[in-house]
């Protein structure tokens, strides 16, 4: 197996523009390790071969014309959730069977501008709703640390293609934590930019007011430098923030921790159910900061127990308008019934799976004549009083500290109860809900039935400061030196 494959995001786009390697050889030793791999890990379901290689020749060709770009030549993997030109787009779901769309997502536009390749489209939860990737058309993807385990979700197949070398860098989503909880189960990093950062422009919605592009990585200075490639504002979003961008990948040690403020969420830490060793994790990460210099502070979240009830009727009411265009009308599945409504019936029950059709229910139940008042209401003005308590927080302190997830990654099927998989975004919903950037960052491992697995930590910043949210999150890295994955295969 090549050992090209071991680059990360940086140092690969480095090589290609100096010349000791080029895109194709890049490529190429990426496409032979999706096809040695693949068929256990199950991270890709679309490999794009032939694209790859031709991307890659025309990288190439502008190394030798002296017109390099930002990550020029290095490939990348795509979750399905974002339309790809010419490229089936699915969103891992049944019912988008065949869907190839004809324009691409501003994110996906933005890294082929900046030089990237494109490897192909990544598994998740279906529409990005799970939380183990089980969720899913394609079947389940597998965690490269332990094959009977779960990466997470929904963004399971981007961390595990990253985790398993698989390529150098992958997008994701992130509504309620699905970049960050994947990126804890693994090992790797992710980005939660602000809401706003990054366009929403040819990503299948899942909930609109949450949805948030994101990264994942193996080290935080390839995550920044895969969010400064597809960040930016975007004229076709509304929802598009047309604010400075800071080159996120740059100076990222020049902070100094000598006075920085950290604010350590009690609330957080005492939540019941959380694991002892998460906790210690969360505990010894101030502990490194607070030797270092740092300020710990203590924060108050009065309204967690809130946030996760607060979420699940907010998305899925989002989620119930934007997954009712599909009914076999103008593409993807459609199953013939007797007549219009039973042809409706037939594609739904077809293409949806259990998951989806429970979020559309509540989604639909919640938005109902007599409810939406008493639930999505309600919902709405204590998503205002979260975000207000995170504002609160944020006056006093520059990041917050918080657990990713409360339990080790978990093996796949062992969570069958919808609420524990809810409650696995009990740390991941607040700052989502208010629309914060957050970074989820490798911390150790934890050993459970002789199998080693990965724990970590998320920072959670203030309102588009991912760049002072990434200097923090890059001195825990040199803080732990955590060891990723070591190449399997």
């Amino acid at each position: 197996m090549s050992e090209l494959v071991k680059l990360g995001l940086k140092e690969a786009a480095e090589k290609v523009k100096a010349r000791e390697v080029s895109s194709v050889e890049l490529t190429q030793a990426c496409l032979d390790r999706v096809q040695a791999r693949n068929g256990d890990i199950n991270a890709f379901v679309t490999v794009c071969s032939d694209k790859a290689l031709e991307m890659a020749e025309a990288s190439d060709q502008r190394v030798k014309e002296g017109k390099s770009r930002l990550i020029e030549g290095v490939p990348l993997g795509i979750k399905d959730l974002f339309c790809t030109e010419g490229v089936l787009t699915t969103a891992s779901s049944h019912i988008l069977d065949g869907f190839v769309p004809a324009y691409e997502s501003t994110v996906t536009a933005n890294l082929w501008k900046a030089g990237g390749v494109l490897l192909g489209k990544l598994n998740h939860d279906q529409f990005g709703m799970g939380t183990a990737n089980e969720n899913t058309h394609y079947g389940p993807v597998r965690n490269p640390w332990a094959m009977d385990y779960t990466p997470g979700g929904s963004s399971g197949g981007s961390v595990a293609a990253v985790a398993d070398y698989q390529c150098m860098a992958t997008t994701s989503t992130d509504t309620g934590g699905s970049s960050r909880q994947p990126a804890f189960m693994t090992g790797t990093v992710g980005i939660k930019p602000t809401y706003g950062r990054c366009s929403r422009w040819g990503v299948i919605s899942y909930a609109s007011s949450l949805d948030s592009p994101s990264v994942n990585a193996r080290t935080v200075e390839d995550a920044a430098l895969m969010l400064r490639a597809m960040a930016g504002f975007d004229p076709k979003d509304s929802t598009s923030a047309d604010i400075e961008m800071d080159a996120f990948d740059e100076d990222l040690a020049d902070l100094d921790v000598k006075g920085l403020k950290i604010g350590l969420p009690t609330e957080y830490i005492e939540v019941e159910g959380l694991d002892p060793r998460i906790k210690q994790t969360v505990l010894s990460t101030a502990k490194r900061f607070e030797e270092a210099g740092a300020e710990i502070i203590d924060v108050k979240f009065p309204l967690i127990e809130y946030a996760v009830p607060c979420y699940y009727i907010i998305a899925p009411a989002e989620a119930a308008s934007n997954l009712a265009r599909y009914d076999g009308m103008r593409y993807g599945l459609r199953v013939e019934g007797e007549n219009l409504v039973d042809t409706y019936k037939k594609t739904r029950s077809a293409g949806f799976k259990l998951e989806t059709k429970r979020r559309i229910m509540i989604g639909n139940y919640v938005l109902s004549s007599g409810y939406y008042d008493a639930y999505y209401l309600k919902a709405q003005k204590v998503r205002a009083l979260i975000a207000r308590d995170f504002q609160n927080a944020l006056d006093k302190v520059d990041v917050i500290l918080a657990p990713t997830a409360p339990t080790p990654p978990f093996k796949v099927g062992a969570l069958t109860d919808p609420v524990q998989l809810y409650l696995q975004d009990i740390f991941t919903i607040p700052n989502s809900l208010a629309g914060l950037p957050a970074v989820a960052v490798p911390s150790g491992t934890v050993e459970e039935g002789g199998t080693t697995l990965p724990v970590g930590i998320q920072f959670i910043g203030k309102l588009f400061k991912e760049k002072d949210l990434l200097k923090v999150a890059y001195a825990h890295e040199q803080m732990t030196q955590f060891k990723p994955l070591e190449l399997k295969g």
